[in-house]
């Protein structure tokens, strides 16, 4: 995209197919991805079109540099799963039974910054939030 390329060069970066692709395949997803996800998606239909593993992983970072992108670790197995950068305030639901993930958003992470700040002079960059549990389908 046009506003990625600007903000890239505004930064100090060169733009890159991969970092656009990166980019593009997480703004299409509408889900989280790990980065061998990411690359499988970014395969293309002939090999010159693939995007190696290892430019997957460096676009991640650049796109993370940025706050473009964020990863969260949302199983237990140490993965991070990419998506766009969000606000704090929308925190990340996990349904140990069926893997859904999804977003709410609420004041709660306003909360603990606030309390974090004026409470004990801590100067918070970030918050994350994880719930686990069971969605409704798989209370049933």
């Amino acid at each position: 995209s046009d506003e990625l390329a600007t903000r890239l060069r505004d930064e100090g970066y060169r733009v890159t197919g991969s970092r656009l692709r990166v980019y593009e395949a997480l703004e299409a997803a509408g889900e989280h991805l790990t980065a061998d996800e990411l690359a499988d998606r970014l395969a293309g239909e002939a090999a010159h079109d693939a995007v190696p593993l290892s430019s997957v992983y460096r676009a991640l970072a650049v796109l993370e540099e940025l706050d473009l992108a964020r990863a969260s670790r949302l199983s237990d197995d140490d993965v991070s799963h990419w998506e766009l950068a969000h606000p704090d305030e929308h925190f990340h639901v996990v349904c140990r039974g069926c893997g859904a993930v999804d977003h709410h958003r609420g004041s709660l992470v306003s909360v603990i910054e606030e309390h974090l700040v004026s409470g004990h002079g801590f100067a918070v960059d970030e918050i994350t939030v994880l719930a686990r549990g069971l969605c409704a389908e798989c209370q049933r």
